[in-house]
């Protein structure tokens, strides 16, 4: 078999997926900055690629959702740029950690000041969102990007489980389950579960041993498998070398 042809056939098949990837994702997103807890707040980033050859985009607006109100919306200040943080009054007031909240914001707005997101360009927005509601999966924003030549796009079409993605899909946030501590409460448990083990090891001098051996399990595991990796690759090398002088033999 020609290797040159193989090579050829290996180059196609990469380049058919970046691109495809590409064209699949290249719509504005969102996701969270470690986990969006029910019930707590999180830090999210919008991505907002731009897709025209010919225009940039200078204003971009997210609507948040008004079935879950969120009472606290504050953004990163990203230069050249102008935020906005739209508000309306509720029509039930909710109850956050025993205050009365009467109004929540329903949209952000961010317009170019000086900069633009210009065409093979992205730009991420970042914003604190809560509290997050605690009887929910997920969060759906639809948003508006606008470019300079006057077109707007309307990412404002829900995905569906189990059916293809939309042309204009809106940007999705899932949620997590429901931690104990809702701000933070992840980093709290992994520290309390640390200071555990501290304090089993200074029991009888056992916790260090056992430490000690799962370390060394560990270390172990790690060299097997970078071991089945060099095997791996010297193979492929040497597969490749046999091919090579059997194309030079013919």
């Amino acid at each position: 078999m020609n290797v040159s042809r193989i090579a050829l056939a290996a180059g196609v098949a990469v380049s058919s997926v970046v691109l495809l990837s590409g064209t699949a994702f290249a719509h504005i997103s969102v996701q969270p900055q470690g986990e969006a807890a029910k019930g707590g707040y999180a830090t999210v980033h919008f991505k907002v690629p731009n897709e025209r050859d010919n225009a940039s985009t200078v204003k971009v607006e997210v609507a948040l959702p008004a079935e879950h109100p969120l009472a606290s919306v504050s953004t990163q200040p990203v230069p050249g740029w102008k935020a906005q943080v739209t508000k309306a009054k509720l029509a039930k007031p909710l109850e956050v950690h025993g205050k009365r909240i009467t109004e929540a914001a329903t949209k952000i707005t961010w317009t170019a000041a000086g900069s633009k997101i210009a065409p093979g360009e992205f730009q991420q927005f970042t914003v604190s969102l809560g509290q997050l509601p605690e009887n929910a999966d997920k969060l759906v924003f639809k948003a508006l990007q606008t470019y300079d030549n006057k077109e707007v796009v309307r990412w404002i079409e829900e995905p569906k489980k189990g059916a293809p993605e939309p042309e204009t899909p809106a940007p999705v946030l899932a949620l997590s389950a429901a931690t104990d501590d809702h701000h933070g409460g992840g980093a709290a448990a992994k520290n309390d579960g640390a200071d555990e083990a501290e304090d089993a090891g200074k029991g009888d001098g056992h916790g260090t041993e056992e430490t000690a051996a799962a370390a060394s399990d560990s270390t172990d595991t790690t060299a097997r498998v970078l071991g089945t990796v060099g095997i791996l690759v010297g193979a492929a090398g040497v597969a490749f070398g046999v091919l090579a002088g059997r194309r030079r033999s013919a």
